[in-house]
């Protein structure tokens, strides 16, 4: 046997790891062993694997995941692999402070002082007339709406310069809810003016994504204005709940799925300008 290799009980004294530990890193593909012997099942390392088990340990005490461990350990040089350990941490912020907001607002909930949260959002309503819309429907988690959103409403900008042209506030509207764990679906729409186009475009560029044209009803939106920062998870979801407890006060009831109507240049606006109208279609008095 190679005088180099040691016992799994010795590379685990010298990594200051368990065995369990090592056979579940080899399980994992993070640290195959040097050497297994074909008879006994036996598993012999290197020395030289001593680091790389120990930066395994410390890189699962983060909680990262398997493959962005892989992505760290397999970068080829100090720099690169700090890089790797840098963005997935700056995920893991990001992520914290989204968590430490829903928790706050979750609070607010809890504690009863919801009516105050709602307080911060003015509630109007405003006609709307019939429109022509171009869309395209996504069954999407919360995690992917953002980017979704954003590339559904630029294809759909972009197709209505062959259906006659833009001709009011794009939107995205929820028919079912969109969280963590329930995928909507989502859909996304742009208003435009020729109606004979827009289905000519629709069933020859616009099929490739399952695009639609339906044409919506003059309706009644009950609204609030958010600003570029409101519009973040969980933010949006009390100016969604101001509205509702707008329209209960006043006698209205909910006639369509609600949505979000993007009515200026979002890459263009500020965190504190605002950006989007939280909205649902009423009736009644």
């Amino acid at each position: 046997m190679d005088e180099d290799l040691l016992s799994i009980g010795a590379f685990a004294a010298r990594a200051r790891l368990s065995a369990k530990a090592l056979r579940l890193y080899d399980r994992l593909g993070l640290l195959p062993p040097a050497r297994v012997d074909d008879l006994t099942g036996y598993r012999y390392y290197r020395a030289g694997q001593v680091e790389r088990a120990r930066l395994v340990a410390l890189l699962r005490q983060l909680d990262m995941p398997l493959a962005r461990i892989a992505e760290v350990v397999d970068a080829g040089d100090g720099a690169r692999a700090a890089d790797r350990l840098a963005a997935y941490w700056a995920d893991v912020e990001t992520r914290v402070a989204g968590q430490r907001t829903l928790a706050e607002y979750l609070r607010g909930r809890l504690s009863g002082r919801s009516s105050e949260m709602y307080g911060k959002f003015v509630v109007d309503t405003v006609d709307v007339p019939e429109q022509v819309l171009i869309t395209e429907t996504r069954h999407t988690l919360a995690d992917e709406l953002p980017a979704w959103i954003g590339a559904s409403l630029d294809r759909l900008v972009e197709a209505a310069g062959d259906c006659g042209g833009v001709t009011g506030a794009p939107f995205v509207a929820y028919h079912a809810e969109v969280s963590a764990e329930s995928d909507g679906p989502a859909e996304a729409c742009v208003p435009v003016s020729d109606e004979a186009a827009a289905r000519r475009w629709a069933q020859g560029a616009g099929a490739a994504r399952g695009a639609r044209v339906r044409v919506e009803p003059a309706h009644r939106l009950a609204r609030t204005r958010v600003t570029k920062a409101q519009v973040a998870h969980p933010q949006i979801l009390a100016a969604f709940e101001a509205v509702e407890e707008w329209m209960a006060a006043e006698g209205l009831s909910a006639s369509g799925p609600c949505r979000e109507v993007y009515f200026a240049d979002w890459d263009a606006a500020g965190p504190q300008d605002p950006v989007c109208d939280v909205a649902f279609p009423v009736t009644g008095r």
